[in-house]
């Protein structure tokens, strides 16, 4: 929930960065509606996490002129004073802007294949539709849910 920042600040950190070498770049913004209620955990550390899916929608026309529609779902994965917000404020289908990063966590399952999952790490969640009590887009940023151990991990 932190404070609202210019659109272009993306650009202007992209001139910034012109002529510097960046070795790499991981950033995802996204705006669409929760697919289902966030569910909240706690690491063996206590750590606070939720996670929620957030579905994005793609319209275009062939050039038959007929109307097509795409959707995207994205699992997003908050953690501290974010994660217990999210899952106090947000519900199935609200509108959210999410920024963060990608990852992705491998693990083998009871059958013994190897299992992937590809989460959006979020460290900005603005709440975009209005609810009664929800808060407004300026509340303080949140800490980012930095490296935590295998072990810590609750899912």
């Amino acid at each position: 929930m932190s404070g609202q920042r210019p659109r272009h600040s993306v650009m202007r950190r992209a001139e910034e960065l012109k002529g510097k070498m960046a070795s790499s770049l991981n950033k995802v913004m996204i705006i669409g509606n929760l697919g289902r209620d966030p569910e909240m955990r706690y690491t063996p550390s206590g750590v606070p996490t939720t996670s929620f899916s957030v579905a994005t929608s793609r319209r275009w026309n062939t050039p038959e002129g007929e109307q097509r529609e795409e959707t995207e779902w994205f699992n997003v994965v908050t953690w501290r004073k974010l994660a217990e917000m999210c899952s106090q404020y947000l519900q199935k289908g609200r509108k959210v802007y999410v920024e963060g990063r990608l990852r992705t966590r491998a693990w083998d399952g009871q059958d013994g294949q190897k299992h992937y999952r590809t989460e959006l790490i979020a460290l900005e969640v603005q709440f975009l539709d209005s609810r009664p009590g929800a808060p407004k887009g300026d509340e303080e940023s949140p800490a980012e849910e930095g490296d935590l151990g295998a072990d810590e991990i609750p899912f």
